[in-house]
C-alpha cells in the first residue's frame, strides 16, 4: 500500500471537473494541501517536453495522476479529431517519459472506454479492449489514450516504472461542463430541460434517436475509486472504474425531464448520431484489486447535479 499522506502528489487537471473532487478526496484522506500540486495551463503547456521538464523540476512529485486531457460530446470530437488526438497523445507521453526520468514512485493514467471498440460485448471487460476499432467520433481521442496503456507497459517492462491505468466511464455530477458546444450528455440535458422549463418552452430537442445506451459514474465515485487505485493497485492491466448500472439516452432524457420538472415535448433529431450503440461495464476487477464499488444512487447523483446548474452553474456559464 502506498501512504499518500507523505506523498507530494501532481494532478494534472486537478482544477477540472474530476480533478477539484479528487484534490477534495485525497484532503480527506490526510493529504496536505501544500502538497497537492496543480500544474495550470498558464504556466505550463503539458503538451510541449519543456514545460514538461520545468514541471517536474519546479513541484518535484513523488506521485502523478494524470486527468487533464482535450475532450467533448460527440459534437466536440466530431469538430477537432485531430486536436484531440494531438493533445491527448502528447500530453501523456511527455508525462510518462518525465515521470521515468524524474523517478516519481507511481503514475496514474486514467483513461478513457471511447477507446473501447464501437461494437464490444456488454458488459465491457477489460480484455476486449483490443477487439476492434472505436466508434468513430471519438476513436481519435480513445486511440491515443490507448496508446498511453501501450506506454506505460512497455515502460514498466523495460524500466520498471510504476504506472496503472484507469478506465472511468462517463462522468457527471455537480460543478461538470455545462457548455452545450463541449458538454457531455448529462449536462447538455440538465442544462437544456432547465433552461425550456424557466422559459415555459413546449419542446427540448435531443441529438439521436435515444437508442444508444451509457452508463454513468457519480464524479465523488470516481474520485474515490482513483485514489483507492492509487494506494492500493500496482498492476500493469487496466481496471475499468464504473458504475454498473446501463441507461438508454431516451430514458435518460425522460428521467431529467421529470426531475427538471419539465412538462413538453421531446423531439429526437435522428440527422445527428447516436456515437457507441452500448456502453456499460464490467466492474469486477476494480472491487477485486482495490475494493472499489460505487455508492451513489443514480436518480440522487443526478438530483445533486440539477440542483447544483440551478443554484450556481448557470451563473457562470456563457449563454
Amino acid at each position: 500500500m502506498l501512504n499518500l499522506g507523505s506523498e507530494r502528489i501532481v494532478i494534472t487537471g486537478g482544477d477540472g471537473f474530476l480533478g477539484r473532487h479528487l484534490q477534495q478526496e485525497l484532503l480527506q484522506r490526510g493529504v496536505k494541501s501544500e502538497n497537492l500540486l496543480v500544474p495550470v495551463s498558464q504556466e505550463y503547456n503539458l503538451t510541449q517536453q519543456n514545460d514538461v521538464e520545468r514541471m517536474y523540476n519546479d513541484m518535484r512529485p513523488s506521485v502523478v495522476i494524470h486527468l487533464a486531457a482535450q475532450v467533448g460530446g460527440i459534437g466536440a470530437n466530431r469538430s477537432n479529431p485531430g486536436r484531440f488526438f494531438y493533445a491527448n497523445m502528447a500530453m501523456g507521453l511527455h508525462l510518462i517519459e518525465g515521470g521515468r526520468v524524474f523517478g516519481v514512485k507511481k503514475f496514474v493514467q486514467v483513461g478513457t472506454t471511447c477507446s473501447y471498440p464501437k461494437f464490444t460485448p456488454v458488459p465491457f471487460r477489460e480484455e476486449n479492449l483490443w477487439d476492434g476499432f472505436p466508434e468513430e467520433t471519438n476513436a481519435p481521442y480513445g486511440v491515443a489514450k490507448k496508446a498511453l496503456l501501450v506506454m506505460l507497459q512497455a515502460y514498466r517492462q523495460q524500466y520498471g516504472f510504476k504506472g496503472i491505468y484507469l478506465l472511468p466511464v462517463n462522468l457527471y455530477g455537480p460543478g461538470d461542463n455545462f457548455d452545450l458546444e463541449t458538454s457531455h450528455v448529462i449536462p447538455a440535458l440538465v442544462r437544456k430541460f432547465c433552461q425550456a422549463y424557466d422559459n415555459s418552452e413546449e419542446e427540448v430537442t435531443v441529438w439521436g434517436s435515444g437508442s444508444a445506451s451509457r452508463e454513468f459514474l457519480y464524479v465523488q465515485d470516481a474520485a474515490r475509486g482513483i485514489v483507492l487505485a492509487t494506494e492500493h493497485y500496482d498492476g500493469a492491466k487496466p481496471v475499468n472504474l464504473g458504475s454498473g448500472f446501463e441507461i438508454t439516452i431516451k430514458e435518460l432524457a425522460e428521467k431529467i425531464k421529470e426531475l427538471t420538472g419539465f412538462k413538453g415535448r421531446i423531439s429526437w433529431d435522428t440527422s445527428k448520431p447516436d456515437g457507441q450503440p452500448r456502453r456499460c461495464l464490467d466492474t469486477s476487477k476494480a472491487k477485486e484489486y482495490f475494493h472499489f464499488t460505487a455508492q451513489t444512487p443514480f436518480d440522487e447523483g443526478l438530483i445533486r447535479t440539477i440542483n447544483w446548474w440551478r443554484e450556481q452553474g448557470k451563473d457562470n456559464e456563457k449563454s
